[in-house]
Parts: structure tokens; C-alpha cells; sequence
């Protein structure tokens, strides 16, 4: 029998790459939707902002396994079978990353003095204008860092995408456990790289809020 050599450092290091870019998927995704329900959920409109809330509730309230399942399946109900892995896990992921950015941001948006918000109303501005020019700038100050941190999250979480049929770090490991059974070796081995791929995003986190003093705000 084959034992735990170099080819399959090779595949697990494929893998880790894969993994980063369904990382980054749902990152950017996530990002991109979740910042619309944030603005919603700090939005003048009632409706927005019962929308936006039915959202979050519903994406936190819902385990990530259960999103991946509901979305790869039900693409299927829908009639468009033989959906690629990367784009239902994709889906997945940027759903569930969404809810959670919005109220990472949502809380950042309104953790702004009440003060910059008068002020900037004092000066004629847009809605719009008052956000851009005023409260979001100050905003992204404090989000950046438990953004960051949540990115590691997501790294983590990736590791669920195997449900749908895609082969990303943790699924690979166990493919490799399934031809030459040395799960010790296999398993501690997908740890170090997930180490390697979390343990500078978590350094930069912490580094953030002491840079940008978030702390003492």
C-alpha cells in the first residue's frame, strides 16, 4: 500500500488553492450583497429595513450545510441540472457571507457618532452625499478589521462545500485517508494548511484594530 509521500502534499496544496479561490468567491460576493442589505438596513425606508432584517435573520438563522443543499438542489427542482460545484458552493457561500457582512457593517455604519450624522445633515447634503462623503468613510475605518477577521471564517467554512461535490482542502484529505488510511498523517497535515492560509489573516485582524485603534473608540 502507498503511504503519505509528496504527490499528495501536491494534490492537498491544489486543494488549498481551490479553497482560496471559493474564499475569495465568497468574499467578494458576499461582500458586494451584503453591503446593499447593510445600506437597506440602515435605510430611511421602513420596508427596506424590514427586508433587510427578514434577510439577516434568515441567513444567520439557516446552517451553512442546509444553504448549500437548498441552493444545489434546488437549482436541480429548477430545471438547470448538471450546475458546476464551484458555482452552487459559490452561491452558498455568498448567501451566508452576506448576512453576516451586513451586520458586521450595519453595526460600523451606526456605531458613527450620532454627531457626524447631524453635522452632515446641517450641511445640506444627500442622504446619499452624507453616507459617502461622511459616515461610510468613517465606517470602513472600524469594519476593517472584524471584516478581515470574518474572512477567516470563510476560509474555514469551505470545508462544508464538500456536500456539493467540490474538492477543496478538507475534501481532498479525506479522498487521500480513502486510497492509503493514514487519517493521523492526512488530517494533521490539512491542518497545518489550513494554519498557513488563516494564521496571517488573523495576525493582520489583530494588527488592524491596534492600528486603526478601533479598541478605544
Amino acid at each position: 500500500m502507498q503511504s503519505f509521500g509528496l504527490i499528495h502534499v501536491e494534490f492537498l496544496a491544489w486543494a488549498a488553492l481551490w479553497t482560496v479561490g471559493l474564499s475569495l468567491i465568497a468574499f467578494v460576493g458576499g461582500g458586494l450583497l451584503g453591503f446593499v442589505v447593510a445600506l437597506a438596513r440602515v435605510s430611511g425606508s421602513v420596508a427596506m429595513r424590514a427586508a433587510a432584517i427578514v434577510y439577516i435573520q434568515v441567513v444567520q438563522g439557516t446552517p451553512l450545510l442546509i444553504l448549500l443543499f437548498l441552493i444545489y438542489f434546488g437549482v436541480a427542482v429548477a430545471g438547470f441540472s448538471g450546475v458546476p460545484a464551484i458555482l452552487a458552493a459559490g452561491a452558498g457561500l455568498t448567501v451566508y457571507s452576506s448576512g453576516f457582512l451586513a451586520e458586521i457593517w450595519r453595526g460600523c455604519i451606526q456605531s458613527v457618532p450620532k454627531t457626524q450624522w447631524e453635522a452632515a445633515e446641517c450641511l445640506a447634503l444627500t442622504r446619499w452625499q452624507r453616507m459617502t462623503r461622511v459616515i461610510l468613510p468613517q465606517a470602513l475605518r472600524m469594519a476593517t478589521a472584524p471584516t478581515v477577521g470574518f474572512l477567516v471564517q470563510i476560509v474555514k467554512n469551505t470545508s462544508l462545500a464538500s456536500v456539493v461535490g467540490f474538492v477543496e482542502l478538507s475534501q481532498a484529505g479525506k479522498l487521500i485517508n480513502n486510497s492509503i488510511f493514514e487519517p493521523f498523517t492526512i488530517f494533521v497535515t490539512v491542518a497545518l494548511f489550513y494554519f498557513v492560509l488563516c494564521f496571517p489573516l488573523s495576525t493582520w485582524s489583530r494588527s488592524l484594530e491596534r492600528k486603526l485603534n478601533v479598541s478605544r473608540r
